[in-house]
């Protein structure tokens, strides 16, 4: 039977780590209690927050509403051939935990995204990527229930509209659904991906010959953890920002006053990285208070111990105006905001 707190604290469930409360609070371990808990008045009379890892929120004032934490567990291979598997995940697991039980035996498609924060219930609403890889590479299908109905659905991959950190659970169908498990097809045979160029040079620095998928694992594992904070000891919720998308057009002429200026081709646009920008712009390892920004990627703002969510918002703002005003391009943020 589940149930619900009141006043609850939420500061040790957001990796900022700033304090906040939630007018109700209730905790899903089975997924038999989805339905007990669609009915219940408390749930049905008030504004709603789904909530996994924490790591990609900033509460930036108490939460008037219901807090519902998905702690929803279980990974299991529900089909498999001599050249996949199927494996369906539990929306309360932990991401890396996904990760490890896929490159513990050697299965191909999520190596890339080792130690990227947050829970797998959230990984399809973001459309998580690192290192080149995105996780719509290995989707298979999402499970949700309808907030409005109770009703279960199981999305198809096209159904997701998964594009660069969004979905159709980030737009048409935000705050209707409840994700409660993920679907992945993973390879047995070796689809490895060492295109982004920081692994590259990891691996050929480290003299490391890449050959099975705990191999690009555990590099990227070292690449995040030397420059991104643990937000167990800095808060933080990792990339802030979203990198900025240009047509070819904007970026000559970005290039005529700023001829270092990096880029990447992706499909018909340039994707120039948001770091570099804020980097540009004097905002790298900068304090301001008890907030700041990273010192070694400044995609990163952290909570030095005592800021609260506005002070974190705020920065953000500042940063926006200050690339605004001298590239003439529009940051957009990564984190929700509540």
């Amino acid at each position: 039977m589940i149930k619900f707190f009141e006043n609850y604290d939420l500061s040790a469930l957001n990796t900022f780590g700033v304090p906040a409360k939630a007018k109700y609070f209730v905790e899903v371990k089975e997924e038999v209690e989805i339905a007990e808990l669609f009915r219940d008045p408390i749930f049905k009379n008030n504004q709603k927050l789904f909530l996994g890892g924490g790591s990609n929120i900033l509460f930036t004032r108490d939460f008037d509403g219901l807090v519902i934490l998905n702690s929803l567990k279980g990974i299991e291979i529900i089909n498999e051939t001599d050249e996949e598997v199927v494996v369906r995940v539990m929306g309360g697991e932990i991401w890396h935990d996904l990760v490890k039980f896929s490159v513990d035996r050697e299965y191909w498609g999520l190596e890339n995204l080792s130690l990227v924060p947050g829970t797998v219930g959230a990984a399809p609403m973001q459309n998580i990527g690192a290192y080149g890889v995105e996780i719509k590479e290995t989707l298979e299908s999402v499970e949700a229930f309808e907030i409005e109905t109770g009703a279960k659905r199981i999305f198809n991959k096209e159904e997701c509209e998964l594009g660069y950190r969004t979905s159709v659970f980030k737009t048409s169908l935000k705050g209707k659904y409840f994700i409660s498990a993920v679907n992945f097809v993973l390879s047995k045979k070796g689809k490895m991906n060492t295109s982004y160029r920081v692994l590259q040079e990891y691996l050929e620095l480290n003299k490391i010959e890449a050959r099975s998928p705990k191999d690009i694992s555990d590099a990227v594992v070292a690449i995040r953890k030397s420059k991104l904070p643990d937000p167990r000891v800095t808060g933080n919720a990792g990339s802030f920002f979203k990198n900025v998308f240009v047509d070819r057009e904007k970026l000559e002429e970005l290039k005529k006053q700023y001829p270092e200026i990096p880029s990447f081709e992706e499909d018909d646009m340039v994707k120039v990285p948001s770091g570099w920008l804020i980097e540009q712009c004097g905002w790298k390892g900068k304090k301001i208070g008890s907030t700041g920004v990273h010192d070694k990627q400044a995609l990163v703002l952290v909570n030095h111990g005592g800021a609260s969510g506005q002070e974190i918002m705020d920065l953000s703002q500042k940063i926006i105006i200050s690339v605004k005003e001298k590239f003439g391009l529009n940051l957009e943020r990564e984190v929700n905001i509540m």
